[in-house]
């Protein structure tokens, strides 16, 4: 096991799940490292996958660290953790990722797991798009963003979008679920703050 995750408050058993003996984590050719220091991203057009691919769920978040942290917090909704594919994009969702997600999880439940601000909204849109096969193209204005999609221009003030409101404007039906600290930007940092003992 990881010291530093043990430290956490993370379980033995995510620790298993994750093959996280080493905190450096896998895109290609590109990697993610975390120690208590520092937390390296990449942007890559490559995926982090963690479980098997014949699975009933898919986790995508930004980072493979940010998978650990959110399983630590929601280890009840999760009681089999086989059932689970945890997917991570890296700093920034590429089309690339996004063509491998709907080609080889489609039909899958989702649940997409990033930052409580902006950039993770939009990142939300942008992933649930994808997963149906829908491209959005965005446009950041002085006080409101604007989505392109379906030929339709929508325009969102930046502290009301989510997908929820997205989807409802669009009739897009994604059918993916979003999680959001409450108490923090992302579960990570809460993690860090409040670790469980």
């Amino acid at each position: 096991m990881n010291a530093v995750l043990t430290a956490l408050g993370v379980p033995d058993d995510i620790q298993a799940f994750f093959g996280a003996e080493e905190l450096v984590f896998t895109y290609g050719c590109h990697y993610e490292h975390y120690t208590q220091e520092f937390h390296r991203v990449p942007t890559t057009t490559h995926l982090w996958t963690a479980g098997s691919l014949v699975t009933r769920e898919v986790i995508i978040t930004p980072t493979a660290m940010e998978a650990i942290a959110y399983l630590t917090l929601h280890r009840h909704k999760y009681h089999r953790l086989e059932n689970l594919t945890c997917v991570a994009v890296g700093n920034l969702p590429h089309r690339s990722q996004l063509k491998w997600i709907s080609e080889h999880l489609s039909g899958k439940k989702f649940t997409l797991v990033f930052p409580r601000d902006l950039l993770g909204n939009l990142a939300d849109i942008k992933i649930a798009a994808a997963i149906k096969g829908q491209h959005v193209a965005f446009k950041h204005l002085p006080t409101s963003i604007e989505i392109q999609f379906k030929r339709l221009i929508f325009q969102f003030a930046e502290d009301e979008l989510s997908l929820n409101k997205f989807e409802k404007f669009t009739a897009l039906r994604t059918g993916c679920r979003t999680a959001k600290p409450k108490s923090a930007y992302t579960f990570l940092e809460q993690l860090k703050n409040e670790p469980i003992k």
